[in-house]
């Protein structure tokens, strides 16, 4: 997958604000042009800095390779200095001058020149998003059950969610939801051309589900074929993020590549943990492990009302602050039998609570325990 085609994305005016490259050397040029078409960019190649004026201010972007030493161009902000070695000191100084927003040396840089040129076709979105990795104390815990109702609570609020499946093993999200018929990609289907993933290619090749007056969509494993690898994971979050999305992503607890990229890019992660003494043990050892990734952790946790472990039992074992308490409901399991889940009160409200903790306090550090 790549952006979308849209070679005009990019502000408005006199001309149609394509990115304006001006490269006079053929190599870092045609790096230049895979880079674009990579991400679905049409960017305006000129030969020198005289033939780029009428572009100049209306250019949603500007790569250059060299500054002349008399550049009579107005100073402007999102102009990118592509080189294929470092700046020497008069072209730094000269880049300081005209307030070069950045360097990138190919091919070591190209992430930097891909992500300026995708952010033209795909505008960043003013929300920021923000990434929830959901992971079960033992085996059984809950996860999926609890992720799938995170992300369906954001849609009824509003939001436009995106459920990301990261267990090749747990038989697929889907299953969840009740939406195994459903058309639309999964993870053995997927394909991507880079390592940069638009959120609007996504939005319509992904299944998807309507909440009030959000949507949630969902990125499911199916019951054969890989799972998602680790740089597809990133891409996919990445878009989620850029496009201002609630990402909710169901982590198995085993240590993989996967489930340590979705854990490195997190905000928050939520760790399920059976209220009994063996979910308590597995869920620190969990714990642990969480902790070497993310430094934001928090419990859910899940049993029934008779259970005889208190919320303080279960912080001093497990060591993490208690986010909220999910009494088990005899309708879930039938519900997920017939493919008619949706969160029941007492999921909504534990969703609701970390979403909460995640919007208004997105770095507020959560207290952990030796």
């Amino acid at each position: 997958m790549s952006g979308a085609r849209d070679g005009t994305a990019g502000t408005a005016g006199g001309v149609d604000g394509r990115p304006l490259v001006v490269v006079t050397d053929d190599a870092v040029r045609d790096h230049i042009a895979r880079l674009a078409a990579a991400v679905g960019c049409e960017p305006r190649h000129v030969a020198d800095v005289a033939a780029a004026r009428p572009y100049w201010s209306d250019a949603s972007l500007v790569l250059l390779d060299h500054i002349p030493d008399k550049l009579d161009v107005p100073r402007r902000s999102g102009v990118l200095l592509v080189r294929p070695d470092s700046p020497s000191p008069a072209q730094w100084k000269a880049a300081v001058a005209l307030g070069v927003d950045g360097v990138a040396v190919l091919p070591a840089d190209e992430d930097v020149v891909v992500t300026a040129l995708a952010d033209v076709v795909e505008k960043p979105s003013d929300r920021a998003g923000r990434v929830l990795a959901v992971v079960g104390g033992r085996g059984g815990a809950g996860a999926s059950v609890l992720a799938a109702g995170l992300g369906l609570t954001a849609a009824r609020s509003g939001e436009t969610a995106l459920l990301v499946d990261c267990d090749p093993l747990g038989g697929g999200l889907d299953l969840v939801l009740g939406a195994e018929a459903d058309e639309g990609l999964r993870w053995p289907d997927l394909r991507m051309s880079s390592g940069r993933v638009s959120m609007s290619e996504l939005d319509a090749a992904l299944p998807s589900r309507r909440r009030g007056r959000g949507r949630l969509s969902f990125l499911s494993c199916d019951r054969a074929g890989p799972g998602p690898t680790d740089t597809a994971l990133a891409a996919v979050l990445d878009a989620g993020r850029r496009a201002g999305r609630t990402v909710v992503c169901d982590v198995p607890r085993h240590p993989d590549p996967v489930a340590d990229e979705a854990l490195r890019r997190a905000d928050l992660a939520v760790l399920v943990v059976p209220a009994d003494v063996r979910g308590c043990v597995s869920a620190a050892r969990v714990r642990r492990r969480l902790s070497e990734r993310i430094s934001r952790v928090g419990a859910v946790i899940r049993g029934p009302a008779t259970s005889s472990l208190t919320e303080a039992d279960v912080t001093e074992a497990v060591g993490v602050s208690v986010l909220g308490w999910l009494r088990d409901e005899r309708a879930v399991p039938r519900a997920l039998d017939h493919g008619v889940f949706d969160p029941g009160r007492r999921i909504g409200k534990v969703s609701k609570a970390v979403l909460a903790l995640l919007t208004e306090s997105p770095e507020e550090p959560l207290t952990t325990f030796s």
